[in-house]
């Protein structure tokens, strides 16, 4: 059964008819307004978590039957799970008695959730289970009303779920569109082409999820604001060419590029400033306790072919973002959560080589235990430089008077910014091409009016 949500609130239907969204849009610049206006922020929760295809979750993170996990679509607390019968399914985390949230472990496997204020239960396809003393009751619990509503499309590409209540929204495949190509070469490099999700670094900010997404194909701010990390991963190498060296000197030149694919969806590709050998990325990976030793472990057990493996274990030098909040970094999921107009939590997922035919000859436990040390890298030692600069973006933006944030690196340069046949666009990686180019498709939804339901079990 659909239900068709009410319209958003009369304050939230004034916003959009007071502003005028292309004056806040321009080509080379936005309004300071899209980060802080609390009504624009609750507007993006109708508007773009929950009328576009949101990431939510990885298969592997709920493996089995009954198994779940707790997530959120833009500010809705869900249960994402897998249910008796294998189905995965969204769950508002929410009590339909008196809205008390219904599952308050962060994950788990369950046939049945009991809401811990009036013991109202329900199975895990949503489905209203029992009532305690129902005599005091004179309705019928049949009704489907009474059910967990649930998030009507959920679907997965290659073990990514994502989810929508738009009914009205393309599906999943035509939505991520091109960016499935550097998704299925991030995943083809791994045995079998999949991996597991692992434990996470759970970081929150005091700004707004947009930067965060401006941020994420912004090759301009490297040598700048990841100087320490520039210099940490450096100390030690005989040449200084480890982590992203190759954003020094002349970034502008060099063979990296970012792609602007549609949908909001962008690509930063820093593979070509990589050799290309078996070793190639090995060569380049930051220096973390102990990976000399694994390092010459592999090497005695496998010669030469040690060098392929050891790549497995090292970054993918690749920034894969699908709109609105879910990244390819290295061997890292990064997922964007917003919290509030200023607030904003930003999880790192560490990600496992699932060797199922064994074509790693055994080595998959020392490949997944450096992989793992990389979450001390980037993670740790680069996110909390952009973390320290989002929150200092957040702040300037409270000087009403200067109001427009600039975006216009690269553009009027002939040659220098190019759409493909296939409408893909092209620029330089240090240029904010890519940023101007989802902030259009921010604004296409946002002067959209989409028409949100909900599911319950019948």
């Amino acid at each position: 059964m659909l239900e068709r949500l009410n319209a958003p609130p009369a304050r939230a239907e004034s916003t959009a008819e007071r502003y005028d969204w292309d004056e806040l849009v321009q080509e080379d610049r936005v309004h300071r307004l899209i980060y802080t206006d609390p009504a624009i922020f609750e507007l993006e929760m109708t508007h773009i978590f929950g009328a576009v295809w949101v990431y939510l979750g990885h298969e592997s993170q709920i493996p089995n039957n009954d198994d779940f996990i707790t997530v959120r679509l833009g500010l809705r607390p869900i249960i994402l799970l897998r249910d008796s019968d294998g189905k995965i399914r969204a769950l508002f985390n929410r009590c339909t008695h008196r809205g008390t949230t219904l599952c308050r472990k962060d994950r788990g496997s369950a046939r049945f959730f009991q809401c811990p204020y009036h013991g109202w239960s329900f199975l895990n396809t949503g489905k209203l289970r029992a009532v305690p003393w129902p005599d005091g009751y004179a309705c019928d619990f049949k009704d489907a009303k009474y059910n967990v509503a649930q998030v009507p499309r959920v679907e997965s590409y290659r073990g990514f779920i994502f989810a929508t209540l738009n009914p009205a929204a393309p599906a999943l495949l035509e939505y991520l569109g091109a960016i499935t190509k550097p998704i299925d070469e991030w995943l083809d490099r791994q045995p079998g082409g999949k991996i597991a999700v692992c434990e996470a670094n759970r970081l929150r900010y005091k700004g707004n999820w947009k930067l965060a997404y401006d941020n994420s194909g912004d090759g301009y701010h490297v040598v700048f604001s990841h100087r320490s990390l520039l210099e940490m991963e450096n100390r030690q190498a005989d040449v200084a060419n480890k982590g992203m060296s190759y954003y020094k000197g002349s970034p502008d030149n060099a063979p990296m590029y970012m792609a602007y694919m549609g949908h909001g969806h962008h690509f930063k590709d820093k593979r070509p400033a990589i050799e290309k050998r078996p070793g190639g990325l090995w060569a380049v990976e930051g220096p973390h306790p102990g990976m000399e030793h694994y390092a010459q472990s592999l090497r005695q057990r496998f010669g030469t072919k040690a060098e392929e493996i050891l790549d497995l274990a090292s970054s993918e030098p690749v920034n894969i973002n699908v709109f609105p909040n879910f990244s390819l970094l290295g061997n890292h999921i990064q997922v964007f959560e917003p919290i509030s107009v200023a607030e904003t939590n930003v999880t790192w997922y560490g990600t496992a080589v699932v060797d199922e035919e064994g074509v790693l000859g055994g080595a998959v436990e020392e490949i997944n235990a450096l992989r793992m040390r990389t979450q001390e890298q980037f993670p740790n030692f680069g996110e909390v430089d952009d973390l320290a600069n989002f929150e200092e973006i957040q702040r300037g933006l409270a000087c009403l008077e200067d109001e427009w944030v600039y975006m216009h690196r690269g553009l009027g340069i002939p040659g220098r910014v190019r759409t493909g046949e296939d409408g893909i666009i092209t620029a330089p990686a240090t240029d904010e091409a890519f940023m101007r180019e989802y902030i259009k498709e921010w604004k296409r939804l946002m002067k959209a009016s989409p028409n949100l339901v909900v599911q319950r079990e019948p």
